[in-house]
């Protein structure tokens, strides 16, 4: 395959390859590539064109480029525009690439001439091989429709097999990288080889183009058929005065006759109706009117709902329904006795707030049973365009009503019970504040007249009974939060949880999973475990889960071993549900130096944390561990400068400070703990460990401190109170201003505690060093 080495001008191509016998025009604009075709001319113009493997490539290097070129003589070099050069070139000969110099302002190529095998093949063989080809270009040629009849007269005149292969390459639309493996075929027979797979793969992926050219055709023939159909019957249909536009119409003005609207109302209908009546029934436009026809005609503009006045049965409903919320029944009475004192009364906007599964959303179901509305649910979680409460524009295409606006059609009556789910959830971005939105359809002096973008009538929203919920009150924003009234709903306690399963859940899983009450019975110790160490929350979606998968267990064991009833006791509730998941931190026995037990308010209810505090030797830093907030460690801080300020009260060295590091750790460090709740503990615990004195193990705290050792009130009280109780707790201080929260908790909870009200440090360290006062100078 060598021959005597020859030094040549190299051009690298992109995208396309260059065959012996080619004449072919082609651009050049890297200057590497025009200086090496000035060099060619300068001698025998004679240039070496080789392939880059990737075009994108402008430096290509040796390992870039094809190993076979070919050696083409420059017939013409025309100067264009902008620094081109457009170049004739004819290809000679096939070259392989032995070296490439890249050192020049241009390519110099190293080449030697690529000769092929000789191969000796009979003239029937190289006859037969011809007529293959023809046939096979034959096809080619009518699949395609594009090639001239002078190339088809060329191509048939040509007789001798290398020939034919070369012209059928050169004028038939390849990539380059088809040409590129054709130049490197070696032998006769590989060549013929590679030209009929190459013929044969272009004539099917014409034959499969054309085929589905033809079948997008018909289906556009078929179309333009049906408009003609639709005209022609259209045309008829008028002549014959059965145009169904006109009677679309004529019952939409039936319609409008019969509905219970303002004249503002029926007005905008009635010119409505006349456009769709003037407007062809196959325009894009007619169907977009005929939707907002349809949607005003759906509105219940002045249509009502009867409420229940039977104050007895609502209240039974209500009681029947729901164990507990209190507040939430008592404010649903009291608005149904003032609607049956004056016959009118303002629908109130109740927010209902509190933490997951405490019933929300579901009493809002059973006061729309107990007064007789109809029930409209909005979810409003992850909602943050504008236009879904106040609907899109008529101008935009697949526009529609708001959600306000189509809750309202799918009740039927404008005075139906709006529930708005997780309003605390509802989000804004740059096509608007959803919760800004809100704020018309929640004031009551305003959403009597509430405008829908797509409606563009006023609509009365004053009668709807809007009841929020949300889980967070601080995620409201404040101006929506004013407009609505606050209900808070609290946990449930460990009895209130007891009542809820035994009288609703219960029954409500053997229905579910088609047991009968007789089959499965559960004893109140059993219940009380399964509530006590199998769940952990404020509400009770997760002691139906429990309730449900003993259900199901139990079903299972009545079908395989054939027994008539199940009893739960405590002694065999292991045995379904396993071992208990959860184990409450209980108060230390003994009476200890540096650690106080704390009380946490978390979104599923109450915790205690406990607070260690160790003391070592250092230079006075303050060491914060656990993972505390921002607000904590500022507790902490406000705390030890407090104990600072009365250390002489006790005994402590002035140097102690300075030669000592404390270290404030609360466990669980992967739970984040945030809040100033924890103030008169840390102090606490920081003060025992700093005098070596005990506190005592069944007290616990929470407060907020300030730097002169004034205890401040915190939130969530019932809920810290409820985990003291559970923890074993027997005496709990808080602070004195959250004795009108205490004194609302119910009994039931508070039995068997301590309440210790402290307005300063003094009375907290009291009532919880071992020793108290005593240790006080």
């Amino acid at each position: 395959m060598s021959d005597l080495i020859r030094v040549l001008p190299a051009l690298a191509l992109r995208g396309m390859t260059i065959l012996p016998d080619m004449v072919v025009h082609f651009d050049v604009s890297r200057d590497k590539s025009k200086k090496a075709i000035e060099q060619a001319m300068l001698q025998d113009q004679k240039l070496f064109l080789v392939t880059q493997k990737d075009s994108q490539t402008d430096e290509p290097t040796q390992e870039e480029l094809y190993k076979i070129g070919v050696i083409a003589a420059v017939k013409q070099v025309i100067k264009l525009p902008h620094g081109l050069l457009r170049v004739l070139v004819e290809g000679l000969e096939k070259a392989e690439l032995c070296h490439l110099d890249q050192e020049e302002d241009y390519l110099m190529a190293e080449v030697v001439r690529f000769e092929e095998e000789s191969m000796e093949l009979s003239d029937v063989s190289r006859e037969a091989m011809v007529r293959a080809l023809m046939e096979m270009f034959a096809q080619f040629c009518q699949e395609s429709g594009k090639t001239g009849k002078d190339l088809e007269r060329q191509i048939e005149e040509t007789r001798e097999l290398d020939s034919l292969m070369s012209q059928m390459m050169i004028h038939v639309p390849l990539y380059f990288e088809e040409k590129q493996r054709f130049l490197e075929t070696v032998s006769l027979t590989e060549r013929y080889d590679t030209v009929c797979e190459i013929l044969a793969n272009e004539t099917e992926i014409l034959h499969l183009k054309r085929e589905l050219q033809e079948k997008v055709k018909a289906r556009v023939d078929k179309n333009q058929r049906e408009y003609l159909l639709r005209e022609q019957l259209k045309a008829i249909r008028e002549e014959l005065g059965e145009d169904t536009t006109g009677t679309d119409a004529d019952q939409f003005l039936e319609k409008v006759k019969k509905l219970k609207a303002s004249k503002e109302v029926k007005e905008k209908l009635e010119k409505e109706i006349r456009r769709f009546k003037n407007m062809g029934g196959n325009s894009s436009e007619s169907s977009v009117l005929r939707g907002y026809i349809e949607t005003l005609l759906e509105m219940p503009w002045d249509k009502t709902s009867r409420d229940s006045s039977n104050l007895k049965r609502a209240s039974e409903i209500l009681e029947e329904d729901h164990y507990g919320l209190e507040k939430v029944k008592e404010r649903v009475l009291e608005f149904l006795s003032v609607r049956m004192l004056t016959k009118k009364g303002e629908s109130p906007i109740l927010c209902l707030v509190g933490p997951p599964g405490t019933g929300k959303t579901s009493i809002a179901r059973s006061i729309a049973r107990a007064l007789d509305k109809k029930y409209v649910r909005i979810c409003l979680g992850g909602v943050r365009d504008e236009a879904e409460i106040r609907g899109h524009r008529r101008t935009y295409v697949g526009a529609m009503p708001g959600r306000i606006a189509a809750g309202l059609r799918t009740a039927g009556v404008k005075n139906p019970l709006m529930l708005l789910d997780e309003v605390d959830k509802v989000s804004s971005d740059y096509k608007g504040d959803t919760s800004s939105a809100l704020l018309e359809v929640l004031d009551s002096e305003q959403n009597s007249h509430f405008r829908d973008h797509y409606i563009e009538l006023p609509m009365d929203l004053s009668e709807v009974l809007f009841i929020a919920t949300a889980n967070d009150m601080q995620a409201i924003p404040r101006p929506l939060r004013d407009r609505m009234e606050i209900i808070e709903v609290s946990s449930y306690t460990e009895n209130e949880k007891n009542h809820i399963a035994r009288e609703h859940l219960l029954a409500k899983q053997l229905r579910k999973n088609g047991l009968k009450e007789e089959q499965l019975s559960v004893s109140s110790h059993a219940l009380s475990q399964l509530i006590h160490s199998y769940t952990r929350e404020a509400g009770v979606r997760q002691l139906e889960r429990k309730i449900g998968e003993l259900c199901r267990k139990v079903a299972r064991e009545i079908l395989e071993k054939g027994r008539k009833d199940v009893k739960i006791t405590e002694s065999n509730l292991e045995k379904y549900l396993g071992k208990p998941r959860y184990v409450f931190d209980m108060a230390n026995e003994t009476d200890e130096i540096g650690i106080v037990r704390g009380l946490a308010w978390t979104s599923v209810g109450g915790d205690t944390l406990q607070i260690e505090v160790n003391i070592m030797p250092g230079k006075g830093e303050l060491c914060l561990t656990g993972q505390l907030g921002d607000v904590m460690k500022e507790s902490a801080r406000a705390g030890i400068s407090y104990i600072r300020s009365i250390s002489s009260r006790y005994q402590v060295d002035k140097e102690f400070f300075a030669e000592h590091d404390i270290h404030i750790h609360i466990p669980e460090g992967a739970v984040p703990k945030d809040g100033p709740s924890a103030g008169i503990t840390m102090a606490t615990a920081m003060l025992s460990a700093i005098t070596q004195t005990p506190v005592y193990a069944n007290v616990a705290m929470t407060g907020e401190i300030t730097l002169r050792g004034r205890v401040l009130p915190i939130g969530g009280l019932k809920e810290k109170i409820l985990a003291a109780k559970s923890a074993g707790i027997k005496s709990v201080i808080v602070p004195v201003k959250n004795k009108r929260d205490v004194e609302e908790i119910s009994t039931e909870i508070k039995r068997g505690l301590e309440i210790v009200y402290a307005e300063t440090m003094e009375e907290v360290l009291a009532a919880a060093l071992c020793g108290g006062e005593e240790k006080a100078l």
